[in-house]
C-alpha cells in the first residue's frame, strides 16, 4: 500500500485526505482522532492520535481568541471575581464536539490547548458539558442502592477523578452547583479521598454563593444513619472558616497569588447555614453532638438575630422529644437569648419544649428592652432584633414615638389584668375560707398554712398568659406574699 509498489497508492491517498481535508477542520480533527480510538495501539505508533490533538489544540485556541475578540469588541466582557479581571468564559461552538472523545484522549487534548496558550479557566464549560454528558445517569439526588453495575462504575468513576484534577484553580470560574453535583457524584462513586477534599475545599472558597439545596447532599453509608451527609458539610465549613481566618490555600489567581474570600460573604453564609441546621434538625438519627458540633461553627457575628438558630433549635428539639433536660440546656445554650426578635421572644415565652432556664432568660431580656423603651432610651437594648416592625435606630422621629405610644398602651393594659387579678384573688380566698368550715375561725386550723388549691391553679395560668409582657411584677409578688403572710399570722396570734 505504500509508493514502493504504485504511484498514488493506498498510504499516500489518506495522507493527502488527512493533510488537505480532514485535519483542516476542527470537527474532521475530532471525528478522526474519535475513530483512531478503536485502533489503539496502532493509531499510535503511526503518531495519527498526536497529529490530530495537535490540530485540535491550534485551531481551538485560534476560535478561543477570535472569540474573545469579538465578545471584547461588543462589550460583553465580564469579572470573575472583586479580585480577578479575565473575561468570563462562554461555551464555544466546538466545545460540544470535544465531549464523544474518551477520557484519556480528552484529557491529552485539554492539555495540548494549555500548551498553545489556552486560559485554565476557560476549560470550566468545557469540562461541565463533559461530565454532564459522561456522569449522566447517576442516582445522585436520592438515598437508596446503587442501580450502576461494577464495570460501569469504575469507568464513570475514572471519568470523574480526572475531570477533578483538571478543574480550573480560579474562583467563580465554575458555580457552586455544579461542583456540589460533582462532590455527590465522588461520593457515590467512592472516589479518592483526595479527589472529595478538592471538591470539598473548592465549595468552601464559594460558600457565600451556595444555595440550600447544594448542601443538602444525601448520605450513601447505607448504615442507618443520617438522611444527609452532615460530616461533608461540617469540613467544608471548617473550611470556609480556615480561609476566612487563616488566609487562603486553594484559591489562586492568574499570577499564582492566594485570594480570600470576601467578608461580605460571612452573613450570607451564617443565614445559610442555619437554614441547613433548620433542614437536618427534623432528622431522628441526627445526635446531640453532631447537631452542636455543626451549630458552633457558625460565626456570632454573622447572626445578625438568633431567629434563625432559634428555628433550628426548635424543630430539633420537636423531633427528639426524649432528650434529657442537660441535652436540652446544651442544645439551646447555642443561641443568645438577648438577639432574639419580639416575635421569637413572643413564641419562646410558650414553648414548653425548651428549659425553664432559657424561657426565664427570653423574659427577662424581654422584659429589660421594654423598660428601656419606656423609659424613653431606644439605643438603650443592644439587641437589633428589637426594631423588628419599625426601626429605632432611624432618624424617623415619628416612627419611634409611635412605638414607644404602643409599648405604653400595652403596659397600661398590663396594670388593668393586674387589677382585676388581684380582685379575683381576693374573691377567691374569701369563698375558699368561708367553703372550709362555714365560719370565720376556720384560719386556725391546721390546713390553714397551705393556700387554697384553686388559688395556686389561677395563678400559675395567669403567669402564662401575661409573662410575656410582663414577667416580673413586683407588686404581684408582694400581694401573694402578704396573702400568704396572713393565715400564718392569724395562726399564732390564736395560738398564743
Amino acid at each position: 500500500m505504500t509508493e514502493d509498489y504504485a504511484v498514488g497508492n493506498l498510504v499516500a491517498r489518506t495522507e493527502a485526505y488527512l493533510s488537505e481535508m480532514a485535519l483542516k477542520s476542527l470537527a474532521g480533527a475530532v471525528s478522526v482522532l474519535h475513530l483512531s480510538e478503536n485502533l489503539l495501539p496502532l493509531a499510535e505508533k503511526i503518531k495519527l492520535v498526536s497529529r490530530c490533538i495537535d490540530a485540535i489544540a491550534f485551531m481551538a485556541c485560534r476560535e478561543s481568541q477570535f472569540s474573545m475578540t469579538g465578545r471584547s469588541d461588543t462589550g460583553n466582557e465580564g469579572i470573575l471575581s472583586s479580585t480577578m479581571s479575565q473575561p468570563k468564559p462562554i461555551v464555544d461552538w466546538w466545545a460540544e464536539e470535544l465531549t464523544i472523545l474518551r477520557i484519556d484522549i480528552f484529557q491529552r487534548v485539554l492539555v495540548a490547548m494549555m500548551a498553545r496558550g489556552f486560559k485554565q479557566y476557560a476549560l470550566g464549560p468545557i469540562l461541565m458539558l463533559y461530565a454532564q454528558k459522561s456522569l449522566r445517569g447517576l442516582e445522585i439526588f436520592g438515598k437508596g442502592r446503587k442501580k450502576i453495575e461494577l464495570q460501569q462504575e469504575h469507568e464513570k468513576r475514572v471519568v470523574l477523578e480526572t475531570i477533578v484534577s483538571l478543574l480550573p484553580r480560579e474562583r467563580n470560574v465554575l458555580s457552586v452547583s455544579f461542583l456540589s453535583m460533582l462532590l455527590r457524584a465522588a461520593i457515590y462513586l467512592e472516589t479518592t479521598v483526595a479527589c472529595r477534599l478538592d471538591l470539598e475545599k473548592r465549595m468552601a472558597l464559594q460558600l457565600g454563593q451556595a444555595a440550600l439545596d447544594d448542601l443538602l447532599i444525601p448520605s450513601y453509608s447505607f448504615t442507618g444513619d443520617t438522611l444527609f451527609d452532615v460530616d461533608t458539610i461540617q469540613r467544608i465549613m471548617m473550611n470556609y472558616l480556615e480561609y476566612t481566618v487563616e488566609g487562603n490555600r486553594l484559591g489562586y489567581q492568574a499570577d499564582g497569588e492566594y485570594v480570600s474570600p470576601p467578608p461580605s460573604d460571612t452573613e450570607r453564609v451564617g443565614k445559610l447555614m442555619e437554614n441547613y441546621l433548620a433542614e437536618i434538625a427534623s432528622d431522628r438519627n441526627l445526635t446531640v453532638s453532631r447537631f452542636i458540633g455543626l451549630a458552633e461553627l457558625i460565626p456570632e457575628q454573622s447572626r445578625i438575630t438568633e431567629d434563625g438558630m432559634y428555628r433550628a433549635i426548635d424543630i430539633f428539639l420537636k423531633a427528639h422529644p426524649a432528650l434529657s433536660d442537660m441535652e436540652r440546656k446544651k442544645v439551646c445554650s447555642l443561641m443568645d437569648c438577648q438577639k432574639l426578635s419580639r416575635e421569637a421572644c413572643a413564641h419562646a415565652a410558650q414553648n414548653d419544649r425548651l428549659p425553664v432556664q432559657t424561657v426565664v432568660q427570653v423574659l427577662y431580656y424581654e422584659q429589660q428592652r421594654l423598660r428601656d423603651v419606656m423609659n424613653g432610651n431606644p439605643m438603650g437594648g443592644d439587641s437589633p432584633a428589637l426594631p423588628s416592625k419599625v426601626n429605632l435606630y432611624s432618624t424617623d422621629i415619628h416612627a419611634v414615638s409611635d412605638e414607644i405610644s404602643k409599648l405604653k398602651r400595652e403596659n397600661e393594659d398590663l396594670k388593668i389584668e393586674l387589677v382585676k387579678m388581684k380582685m379575683r384573688l381576693k374573691e377567691i380566698e374569701k369563698s375558699g375560707g368561708r367553703s372550709a368550715t362555714g365560719s370565720p375561725m376556720s384560719n386556725t386550723s391546721p390546713s390553714a398554712d397551705k393556700p387554697p388549691l384553686p388559688r395556686r391553679s389561677f395563678i400559675n395560668s395567669v403567669s402564662k398568659k401575661l409573662g410575656r409582657l410582663y414577667p416580673f411584677v413586683r407588686s404581684e409578688g408582694n400581694s401573694i406574699a402578704k396573702t400568704r403572710a396572713r393565715p400564718s399570722k392569724n395562726r399564732r396570734h390564736s395560738i398564743s
